[in-house]
């Protein structure tokens, strides 16, 4: 794999278990989370996203937040796991209960998802994404595109995937593993160890997870909360 989007590519849709949210009693096929990914960089092109206009995106541990993030690869766009509405930034993507918080500058679009919005011109991520038709966003994205945007550092999409094998490799991630995020998604050591490691070995990403639930490795920043019965990967390690 050279891009971020290929992880998500349409000869990786099979039934096994890619996301799974163990306290709603939610799982995501590989098949529904690569074709959902797809849904989501479709509206987000109509939104007017394109290669190098910038996603900022809510850090939690959500689905949306990860199929936001794949969605925007697909188009060669970078995200930033923190909102704060920056001039470069075409999209914003957040929790429902959120959206009083922001006032979009002119060209910036909010997606919410969780609850309908209140605005009008406020995208509902339940809608339109689910909705959204399940094709492949037309797009030519190079391995050197950034990715991912931190502060002070631009990762691209080799960079990412570089770290993440490196990862699978050292923990030895299968098929059947499964890796919790205990926290949020701000760190770039978390996705990359939390989120495109495992999915690049076919695993699965398991999000808020309670401590009794079993998980191979938890991928933890700073002072998130451990999960129990796991090999804890410090983020700082990876990124």
């Amino acid at each position: 794999m050279n891009v971020l989007g290929e992880i998500v590519g349409r000869d990786r849709r099979t039934d096994r278990p890619a996301v799974r949210l163990p306290s709603a009693g939610r799982t995501m096929s590989y098949h529904d989370f690569c074709t959902t990914a797809w849904k989501a960089g479709n509206v987000f092109r109509h939104l007017g996203v394109a290669g190098g206009r910038g996603v900022e995106v809510e850090p939690l541990a959500t689905p949306e937040a990860l199929l936001s993030f794949f969605g925007a690869a697909l188009l060669g766009s970078p995200v930033r796991f923190e909102v704060r509405g920056d001039d470069d930034t075409r999209l914003v993507v957040a929790t429902a209960d959120r959206e009083a918080e922001f006032d979009p500058a002119p060209g910036t679009k909010l997606v919410v998802y969780g609850d309908r919005p209140t605005r009008p011109e406020t995208t509902h991520w339940e809608s339109e994404v689910w909705s959204e038709n399940p094709a492949i966003p037309p797009y030519e994205v190079n391995a050197s595109d950034a990715a991912l945007l931190t502060d002070d550092t631009t990762h691209t999409h080799e960079e990412l995937l570089t770290l993440a094998r490196g990862v699978v490799d050292d923990y030895g991630l299968t098929e059947t593993s499964r890796v919790a995020v205990a926290g949020g998604l701000s760190h770039p050591g978390v996705v990359v160890a939390g989120v495109v490691a495992p999915l690049l070995a076919g695993g699965t990403v398991v999000l808020d997870t309670e401590p009794d639930e079993a998980a191979d490795f938890a991928v933890v920043s700073g002072d998130d909360a451990t999960i129990e019965e796991s090999t804890v990967v410090e983020a700082d390690t990876v990124l």
